[in-house]
């Protein structure tokens, strides 16, 4: 990630999928045993794949993925391929949703009709054009036209069959039937110009048409793309330079889609321009002094939650940007006493969706993933791969299935995810640890009188919204790579309800009639045992203590990621595709390593320490897409990952890990040295200095991974987005200072729910001290309005249009 010294636009993508009626697709499989997955690609890059649904033509994929964008991109494309024999896929259909149409999808479910999967219209990547226009004199003697068109460069061009391209280009004047002079190019002379004769009354007529083909040798060629460009507006350019994206091809077949079947997607598009640091420290300052306000209701934070509080997500940046800060702990424990305040019985507590209990199950999410994965990923796999029947529901017991076997085997798996949790305390987090300790803390004091409740404060977070969520939920939670299949998950929603009964404080005939299914109860009252209880209460005790944890600083090895990419030979001086080959690559906060398959021994390992750098290759480095180099104390590892998203991944891990490296270098070679020289700077020496800056990262918690900048953008933006409700809010707070007595004042809760309007159109706003909230508001608006004017002066330097980072949308016939 680069540290801002300029405004950077962040993209980011979430969405879940389900497919209805899937239409026919040509093979022996019959309909009904059809067998599909979905993909998601940027334009034509896959970044995602589901897992393979079995046997449905209305399968739900139930795949929720979410990623950042590292790249421009037309469009976002949701693919449905079906298997056959052989393995073999075959498309279906496909839904593509233009970039500048997703905000109008954003945040809700549609219904897509799938349409044909035409191979004319899967393009991507650019062209570079170099074009001039000049005036002739003509053999007779007359004033003639003559165009030149030269291919400079091409970039972003597809894999073929899991190759790269061996391009080349035709060159043509379209227009009138009487003016079609086709010429070829191969990528191995680009340079060569393409000639042509215009007569001065067609150039108003004619376009300049340039089609990208993958040379097949003895299989057809490949479409790769097309552009068109009018030869009118070379009349005011002397040397005409600009990239273009390419385009399908306007002649795509243009079968009918309605017996294809329909894609639910439920998308989330979010859109940020990041401005430099200094733009953000007013806002950032204000939300951080916000643990410091009194009362809790008046501060920026606090007013954040109020006014977004139907927008769950509008909670997570500022939880990132207190934690970051140090200031988490404190502002939860001050909007927890709030609610407390408010909550009159002591079962009851924390059990709705408030403030502090979103941003605790926020914090859980980001602080507690290692923990997660320590404590429960080796049972969810167990479960997950056994696949051992648990059904113990007598309706839905399948023919043969025997219910005490079943129950044997989920008590099992209940017992060892039990056992898993309450011998996890050494494991958890300090913070969370703190936050517990300050739930526990205020529960006593506000409920002085009921012995349980310092348990239930702790056990209706960690067990009912953190262990029980992540087993219900393991792929949402990193656990695992994809959702389970039906009887999987039947199973860890068994066990879900079971663990959250378990852990939930209260008396034993409380618990017994949580369950209102009686073969639950039935199951339940074998764990009715005492020293269950005792185990319970002695891990809550460990994990809420007044002693608060810190780190011992011999850690454990922590895997940040993993996965199969295609790894350079070292030392290779040739670049055919055989130095290339399938690696596990695996990186921990101690190592780099890279393995045959998943699960072997390493073949080598690279001390974290000795990273000097990370950074991209240029595709033309080995004629390969998203590749990247890491730079250590021997030969540079060279690696290409499956897309641009786990690319971009890769080179955030691994850039964060050895940020703090001391010998970090401050240039690197952006391409590779082979036939004696860097081919990029074409310094003779193989250790000549780099010739290109090297990427700064941003100094962020290696575990939390928080970028300020962002967070405190998307702040911005969510505060932007509800600025009617602010000001509402500042009005009523007008209001009541100049109605109410300053004594009044001071000790009212009012909540307002806006002028006598329709009651759904405002929020409901908790003020407790009118002054501190209206002088909060005042402060928010003024580094608003500063915030907008930096956008405003920035929005007008954006890259100049053709440009490589900003490429001319070409035409299309």
């Amino acid at each position: 990630m680069l540290r801002k010294s300029m405004f950077h636009v962040f993209n980011h993508i979430g969405a879940s999928s389900e497919a209805k009626n899937l239409g026919p697709v040509s093979g022996p499989n019959r309909q009904r045993d059809l067998c599909t997955f979905c993909t998601i690609s940027l334009d034509q890059e896959e970044v995602f794949r589901t897992k393979v649904f079995d046997k449905s033509v209305s399968p739900f994929y139930g795949e929720d993925f979410y990623f950042e964008i590292p790249r421009p991109f037309q469009c976002l494309s949701f693919y449905v391929y079906a298997k056959i024999v052989f393995q073999r896929e075959l498309s279906v259909g496909k839904v593509s949703i233009r970039k500048d149409d997703l905000c109008k999808y954003s945040g809700k479910e549609h219904w897509f009709s799938l349409h044909p999967v035409d191979p004319n219209s899967e393009v991507q990547g650019k062209v570079h054009l170099e074009m001039r226009l000049n005036e002739v004199i003509t053999e007779n003697g007359s004033v003639g036209q003559h165009l030149v068109v030269r291919i400079i460069e091409c970039q972003g061009l597809p894999l073929i069959s899991g190759q790269n391209c061996d391009p080349y280009a035709t060159v043509s004047l379209v227009g009138p039937p009487r003016h079609v002079h086709p010429q070829v190019t191969r990528s191995s002379s680009y340079s060569k110009k393409s000639n042509f004769q215009v007569e001065e009354e067609d150039i108003e007529k004619l376009e300049i048409k340039v089609d990208l083909w993958n040379n097949e040798n003895l299989a057809q060629d490949v479409f790769l793309g097309e552009t068109r460009v009018p030869v009118k507006i070379l009349r005011n350019d002397h040397i005409h330079k600009a990239w273009y994206l390419l385009q399908p091809k306007g002649n795509g077949s243009k079968s009918k889609s309605d017996d294809l079947g329909s894609l639910r997607l439920k998308l989330t598009y979010i859109e940020d321009t990041v401005l430099p640091s200094a733009c953000y420290t007013p806002l950032c300052n204000l939300l951080l002094k916000s643990p410091d306000v009194k009362p809790i209701s008046a501060s920026a934070a606090h007013i954040l939650g109020d006014i977004c509080r139907e927008r769950y997500e509008a909670v997570l940046p500022m939880v990132r940007l207190l934690l970051h800060h140090n200031r988490f702990v404190p502002f939860v424990s001050a909007v927890a006493a709030l609610e407390l305040d408010n909550t009159q019985e002591a079962n009851t507590i924390f059990r709705g969706n408030s403030l502090a209990t979103r941003c605790i199950d926020d914090m859980m999410k980001i602080v507690g993933k290692n923990y997660l994965a320590v404590t429960l990923k080796p049972v969810i796999d167990e479960i997950c791969e056994s696949n051992k029947t648990c059904e113990i529901d007598p309706i839905k017991l399948k023919e043969g299935d025997n219910v005490e076997v079943n129950k044997e085997n989920l008590q099992g798996y209940v017992q060892k995810v039990f056992s898993s949790i309450t011998q996890s305390s050494s494991s958890c987090p300090p913070l969370m640890c703190d936050v517990f300790r300050s739930l526990r803390h205020l529960a006593c004091k506000r409920f002085p009188a009921d012995p349980h409740v310092q348990y239930s404060a702790v056990s209706s977070f960690v067990f009912l919204r953190f262990f029980a969520v992540a087993v219900l939920s393991p792929h949402s939670f990193q656990l695992r790579s994809h959702h389970p299949d039906p009887e999987i998950s039947r199973t860890l929603t068994l066990i879900s309800k079971t663990i959250q009964t378990l852990g939930s404080w209260g008396s034993l005939s409380k618990k017994l009639s949580s369950f209102k299914e009686t073969y639950m109860y039935d199951f339940f009252k074998s764990f009715q045992e005492e020293k269950c209880i005792e185990k319970v209460k002695k891990f809550l005790d460990e994990i809420s203590s007044n002693v608060s944890k810190e780190s011992s600083g011999l850690e454990d090895a922590v895997v940040l990621k993993e996965g199969e990419v295609q790894k350079r030979g070292q030392g290779r001086k040739r670049l055919g595709k055989k130095n290339f080959k399938k690696r596990w690559l695996r990186v921990t906060n101690r190592e780099l390593s890279y393995h045959k398959h998943k699960g072997k021994e390493a073949l080598c390992i690279i001390n974290v320490k000795n990273i000097q750098a990370v950074e991209k290759l240029d595709e033309s480095a080995f004629n390969r897409k998203n590749m990247f180099q890491v730079v250590h104390s021997e030969k540079p590892l060279y690696v290409q990952a499956g897309n641009c998203v786990e690319a971009s991944e890769w080179l955030e891990v691994l850039g964060q890990v050895s940020r703090c490296n001391e010998g970090r270098l401050a240039t690197f070679h952006p391409s590779n040295y082979t036939s004696g020289a860097w081919q990029c700077c074409r310094s003779q020496s193989n250790n000549a200095p780099g010739c290109k800056p090297c990427t700064s990262v941003v100094v962020a918690n290696l575990q939390l991974d928080i970028d300020c900048d962002r967070e405190t953008e998307r702040i911005f933006s969510l505060l932007s987005s509800n600025d009617t409700k602010l000001q509402n809010m500042e009005a009523f707070t007008v209001h009541l200072l100049l109605t109410l007595s300053e004594l009044h004042c001071i000790t009212i809760m009012a909540v307002y729910q806006g002028p006598q309007r329709e009651q759904e159109d405002y929020s409901k706003f908790t003020i407790q001290e009118p002054k501190e909230t209206f002088q909060t508001l005042k402060q928010l608006r003024n580094v608003m309005e500063e915030l907008q004017r930096q956008h405003n002066i920035r929005s007008d330097n954006t890259a100049q249009y053709g440009s490589l980072d900003n490429p001319i949308v070409g035409k299309t016939s």
